[in-house]
């Protein structure tokens, strides 16, 4: 590939990524590249910025249009401008109609956001056209800001999940336009709520600011007020600043042109008429009304500098009419200098504004806790969307998991993954896939119904072409070619193959780097199997009745009247085969232990109490630890709101706005049973017709495992219903409980207040909620009690003592926030969703807790993957006999010690990112450096030629050079990152730091690898 040589524009083998381009496509573009940049590429960048002349107030026009990747219409809808009864938008013509609009006159300046999109129209351009838009790109007149393939949301996501997508975009972005195509800013003018952790990424990410368009309004009056709405935002406690200092500005009328100045078609506001013989001339009042905007906007903001958004949702698509009156607005404001006016304006770019600010040398206020919960109204917490589509969100969390397997087998295998007996197929459309999962109308439950259809649909299509790529890749490592089985469906106990068959394989694949141990559970209609692990040996077993729960919720998809469970341990990075057998076993011998109105279950680590009243869990002991806990868990619903006295806001997708304070009970005691053998203890608990739970302890397991069912929520009664699982102990707690932040930073939340303002709260139970993507606890001096969450949920402490975590939710009002549509989800048979997930409980000291909660949240979003097999595979490659047993380290790596990413960069090239995924000071055990030898991490294969990157893989680490800022509480001093030299042998990360790298592989032969 030929590279862009010329200052500014250097672009290295290690960061580009073919991404959905024929070769020949890329070698025709980056021929021109490389034409261009030579003449051009001198000026990409900061130094292609307009002059903001000194002594002036600088007003900076950002033409900017914002393209949801689907929201009221699907992602294909959007693109094509299709069901423009639903939303007149059409993304290929605003592309089409900006880039000859930026061609006619070189002072004019546009920025575009989502890669997904972009990829797209770029594909479908003539070989001039895609010479022309790169030639705006390295002048700077079309920028790429953010540069994700989608905008994510920034409460609902996993890190691992926001890392991908911007990846992904970006490395697009680099690929095409090398250097000068590569965003310096970030962009999130539409999320709803902003998070600590998502700066800190974005810091490490290279990016120099961020600006964003939500935030809370009283926050918003707070910062107006004083000044504020631009800092430093110190986006962790645990870096030694800047090096994780962001830049942040908040955009002053969200991402909307002021009042009065929106000249897209969609718009209602007069153009300029500038002709004074004209009837309708209207050029004073323009002038007037945009020196006062300005005016008023100055107030708020410390510098010379203002940023002015010009553009909203899907505008652009005729441009004619914007930049014809934005050049006229230039020429008629700067006309009046003349006449001693003090105001400057120009085509703008955030980046460019950016420098400005910069350069100016002033000082910034520091934030330091988040951007959550947002509100734009005294009854409007944007906080319903944190559980919204609970099965999305699950699937999307499952979705996540299978690509990481996805992604380490395709490069653990090579080529043997992506062309083989099971077709040709990679990793790609679903990491598209997930890219558009990310986006905050997807994610968060925020869509249209037939919207959400489609982002099922694609993640569905993607986990099919990644089935193929495991499926080459497990035949290829294990050498034995077999008619490979995902069941998607066996947490309703639905698995074809398990049912039927009287043998079977099951592999299993642990993404992990460290050895888990898993039981599996499988329906099957025998009494008695026999067991065989990698070895030979014999693995123990149980056969337990299929629950009627479970029955209920599946109807006819599965006829397994029962589930085998065995435990099975499995290598880091690698898998384990296991048979099984069904034996002859009179059906009269099969009489599971049932107990009814169960009062104790017990392992040796736990043991748990139940009410002999109620039913309900009353106390939770910590054998191991010697901690006893009162603990009421159960089940209650808010009834939404639909509007009252008060304010008309009702609940909906995106508000949570419950009617009363205090949740009604589903039951205030419950039916329940006990199953009990060698391996689990499961209690059984009944709360109504449409909720159920199963509380379990497998006999090592050190937490609580709380399985829950709800749904279909009836609505009959007309009553929108926020059904809530609650744990009511007496801690101590002031107020206070902790959140994580995207499944990373642990954040303190005190109920009824805020860090940065003197909050008003206007809503007890909505205010005080908080997105949990992983867990949530509370604690006094002594014990902590955490749970922990299988998909992102809406959680709070409203009383002390006390977790909430929203499950599910139906209502049958809109909020009125756009998406014109109740949150009924009619479920596959039109009666309501029905949704199943876990908690897990942790009862421990503070001290111990961490060492528990953060291997098991790692664990609950990189579960091992079952595969299965009707066990009578053929030899496959030759190879001197299968392979029971396989693992691509050399030894499992330490609990302080995550990998991260283990993917495929390009042809022959690793990503390979390794994470500490401990806080400081948080354990005694693993908050400590971690030294590792890349060199030596893997056995079947070898990396060498190691470069390390930003996170996003799209900048060499040693070139990425931040701005640097000053704090008022002092100088900052630059973030500019220099390098004697990289040792793949001794690399350390300390507590939450991510190291990227880039490295060769090269795959060993299969009798190089310990069997």
């Amino acid at each position: 590939m030929i590279r862009c040589k010329a200052p500014g524009c250097r672009q290295s083998g290690a960061q580009r990524l073919r991404v959905g381009m024929g070769s020949s496509t890329i070698r025709g573009l980056c021929l021109l590249l490389f034409l261009g940049c030579v003449q051009r590429c001198w000026g990409c960048g900061e130094q292609t910025c307009p002059a903001a002349p000194d002594g002036f107030l600088n007003v900076h026009l950002i033409p900017h249009t914002h393209n949801d990747v689907g929201w009221l219409k699907t992602v294909d809808q959007y693109y094509y401008g299709a069901r423009n009864n639903i939303q007149h938008a059409g993304v290929q013509y605003i592309l089409d109609s900006v880039i000859p609009q930026l061609l006619a006159d070189p002072k004019r300046r546009f920025i575009y956001v989502e890669s997904a999109f972009f990829w797209r129209w770029w594909k479908q351009q003539t070989e001039t056209m895609q010479k022309d838009v790169a030639r705006l790109v390295q002048e700077g007149r079309l920028e790429f800001i953010n540069g994700g393939w989608s905008m994510n949301d920034e409460a609902a996501t996993h890190y691992n999940g926001i890392i991908d997508q911007m990846t992904l975009g970006l490395q697009f972005l680099q690929n095409t336009f090398g250097e000068c195509g590569r965003p310096r800013v970030a962009w999130h003018i539409d999320p709803f709520g902003h998070s600590r952790e998502q700066a800190l990424l974005f810091a490490q990410m290279g990016f120099d600011g961020f600006f964003f368009g939500r935030l809370d309004y009283q926050d918003k009056m707070n910062r107006e007020s004083t000044k504020h709405m631009e800092m430093i935002w110190r986006a962790s406690d645990d870096f030694q600043p800047p090096s994780a200092d962001l830049f942040t500005g908040v955009l002053p009328n969200g991402y909307n042109p002021p009042k009065g100045f929106c000249w897209d078609q969609l718009c209602d506001d007069a153009p300029i008429m500038e002709d004074p013989q004209m009837e309708d001339y209207n050029a004073d009042a323009v002038l007037s009304s945009f020196l006062a905007a300005a005016d008023h906007q100055a107030q708020a903001y410390r510098s010379n500098h203002l940023i002015m958004t010009m553009g909203s949702d899907f505008q652009y698509e005729n441009s004619i009419p914007w930049f014809k009156n934005m050049d006229k607005l230039i020429t008629l404001v700067n006309a009046q200098q003349a006449k001693g006016s003090k105001v400057n304006v120009l085509y703008s770019t955030p980046s460019c504004y950016l420098s400005a600010l910069n350069r100016a040398n002033q000082s910034w206020p520091v934030k330091m806790d988040d951007f959550f919960p947002y509100a734009d109204g005294a009854h409007m917490f944007w906080t319903g969307y944190f559980t919204s589509r609970p099965a999305f969100k699950g699937y999307e969390r499952l979705s996540n998991n299978f690509l990481q397997v996805c992604n380490q087998l395709e490069a653990l295998a090579g080529s043997a993954a992506t062309h083989g007996p099971y077709g040709t197929s990679s990793s790609l459309e679903l990491r598209r896939a997930m890219g558009v999962a990310q986006h905050h109308d997807a994610v968060t439950g925020t869509a249209k119904q037939h919207v959400n259809d489609d982002y099922t649909l694609r993640l569905t299509r993607g986990l099919d072409a990644c089935q193929v790529v495991v499926s080459n890749a497990l035949a290829s490592l294990a050498g034995s070619k077999e008619n490979f089985v995902f069941c998607r469906l066996l947490n309703i106990s639905v698995c074809p193959v398990t049912e039927t068959s009287t043998s079977f394989s099951v592999y299993i694949y642990n993404p992990l780097g460290r050895t888990v141990t898993h039981y599996v559970r499988v329906p099957v209609n025998g009494a008695a199997y026999v067991i065989k692990g990698p070895s030979g040996e014999s693995i123990p077993s149980e056969v337990v009745p299929v629950s009627q729960f479970t029955k209920d919720i599946r109807r006819d998809r599965g006829h397994g009247e029962r589930e085998l469970i065995f435990p099975t341990q499995i290598p880091p990075l690698g898998f384990s085969k296991f048979t099984v057998e069904k034996v002859s076993a009179q059906e009269r011998f099969f009489h599971p232990k049932v107990q009814k109105q169960p009062l104790m279950i017990e392992n040796k680590f736990y043991r748990v109490e139940f009410d002999p009243e109620t039913g309900l869990i009353s106390r939770i002991h910590n054998l191991e630890n010697q901690i006893s806990l009162p603990v009421t868990q159960s089940f209650y619903w808010y009834n939404a709101s639909s509007g009252n006295p008060d304010s008309y806001q009702t609940s909906g997708a995106y508000i949570f706005r419950p009617n009363q304070t205090n949740p009604l009970p589903l039951s205030k005691s419950v039916r329940s049973y006990l199953v009990k053998n060698s391996l689990v203890q499961e209690v059984y608990q009944n709360f109504s017709s449409w909720c159920s739970q199963v509380v379990r302890l497998y006999s090592d397991q050190r937490y609580l495992e709380l399985e829950w069912m709800v749904g279909p929520i009836p609505v009959g009664d007309s009553m929108g219903k926020e059904v809530i699982s609650s744990f009511d102990t007496t801690l101590q707690t002031d107020g206070l409980f902790y959140t994580d932040a995207n499944g990373r930073q642990i954040l303190q939340r005190r109920r009824n207040s805020r860090d940065t303002w003197a909050f008003k709260q206007t809503e007890p139970v909505a205010g005080n909620y908080y997105p949990v993507n992983s867990r949530i606890f509370i604690k006094n001096a002594d014990v902590q009690l955490t749970v922990l969450t299988d998909r992102s949920q809406g959680g709070s402490s409203i009383t002390d003592g006390s977790l909430e975590l929203m499950v599910h939710r139906r209502l049958l009002y809109d909020d009125y926030r756009g998406v014109a549509e109740p949150l009924l989800e009619p479920g596959q048979y039109g009666e309501g969703l029905v949704v199943r997930g876990k908690h897990l409980l942790v009862l421990d000291t503070p001290k111990a807790s961490a060492d528990v909660h953060r291997t098991l949240a790692l664990q609950q979003y990189l579960s091992p993957q079952i595969i299965l097999s009707s066990g009578k595979g053929v030899s496959y490659w030759n190879k001197q006999g299968p392979t029971n047993k396989f693992s691509a380290l050399q030894k499992p790596l330490p609990d302080n010690l995550h990998l991260l990413t283990f993917a495929l960069h390009e042809p022959g090239k690793i990503l390979l990112r390794l994470e500490h995924p401990f806080q400081k000071d948080e354990s005694s055990n693993y908050s400590q450096p971690i030294t590792v030898n890349l060199k030596e991490l893997f056995s079947s294969l070898t990396l060498s030629d190691f470069l390390e990157t930003t996170l996003a893989a799209n900048l060499p680490k040693d070139q990425m050079k931040r701005m640097q800022w000053r704090a008022e509480t002092g100088p900052i001093s630059s973030t500019k990152h220099t390098s004697s030299g990289l040792d793949p042998t001794h690399i350390t990360l300390h507590p939450m730091e991510i190291r990227t790298f880039i490295a060769t592989i090269q795959h060993r032969k299969y009798s190089d690898w310990d069997r």
